[in-house]
């Protein structure tokens, strides 16, 4: 499927009710920040998230690659379903929680170290089963970050490197946000509803390649090429996006009740 430019993308249409919506949580959800833990949450976003739950009547998970307790924290009270590091960790609307096994991951760990060592401004993160290595404080350095970490994997098929916005993670191989995404829409509350997936990045492309083949709507957050046939430009369009889908809901929702009452009076078979 070939990628599409700024100039050709359109705004996302409504959410319909039948709709499974999947959010990416960094660059998407919240704007980026020089660590992970430096984010700040908008206000009135956990309501608003819980909202758009309900109106969904349940179908809606956050798909990232922050590890899910991490999401959890900053959501607090919110227990969304959701995917964590890219698919690694999986939990359903029961809540039942499904990981991989992590690798080992130690000889990639002690690389990233090192490099952090003697690199000032490059940040470790050690998830479950991947290891991120974090330069946008040292913009500068992308080459020599993955370089270093292409030789950590070597002669190790079971790894893959992946680069997202100034980070490069070494993760299992043959795990994606596409697949976590294939894997909720087999369950319910998902399952039947048209998926519509938001993301920033290019480890966002996966889902959107899963969604839009299913009839799907695929959000490109920010610039740069995209499979994505929609875009919004910032995590603030992204918020007033599901405002408005939040309340259009609702509206949508008191009606339902008027109007199965207005076709069962207008219904000829009904006794008089």
């Amino acid at each position: 499927m070939p990628k599409s430019s700024d100039s050709n993308n359109q705004l996302p249409p409504p959410l319909g009710r039948d709709a499974a919506l999947f959010l990416d949580f960094d660059g998407t959800l919240v704007g980026l920040a020089p660590t992970p833990e430096a984010i700040e949450i908008p206000p009135a976003l956990v309501a608003l998230l819980g909202d758009l739950r309900d109106q969904l009547g349940g179908a809606l998970a956050v798909v990232s690659g922050r590890q899910i307790d991490s999401i959890d924290r900053f959501l607090a009270p919110l227990r969304l379903p959701a995917a964590g590091e890219h698919g690694v960790q999986r939990r359903d609307a029961e809540g039942h929680m499904q990981e991989q096994h992590a690798p080992d991951l130690v000889p990639i760990l002690d690389i990233a170290n090192e490099l952090a060592r003697v690199h000032e401004g490059l940040l470790v993160e050690r998830k479950h089963a991947a290891i991120a290595l974090h330069y946008r404080l040292a913009p500068q350095l992308e080459a020599v970050c993955r370089d270093a970490m292409s030789r950590a994997i070597e002669g190790r098929p079971a790894l893959e490197l992946m680069h997202g916005k100034f980070v490069f993670e070494v993760k299992p191989a043959g795990v994606n946000k596409g697949i976590a995404i294939d894997a909720f829409m087999t369950e319910a509350p998902f399952a039947g509803r048209t998926p519509v997936f938001a993301g920033d990045d290019t480890t966002d492309e996966s889902g959107f390649a899963v969604v839009q083949p299913r009839g799907g709507i695929a959000i490109k957050v920010g610039s740069g090429p995209s499979l994505a046939l929609h875009r919004l430009e910032s995590p603030r369009a992204v918020y007033e996006w599901l405002v408005q889908a939040r309340d259009m809901l609702v509206v949508k929702s008191a009606a339902q009740p008027e109007e199965n009452t207005q076709e069962k009076t207008e219904d000829p078979r009904s006794p008089g």
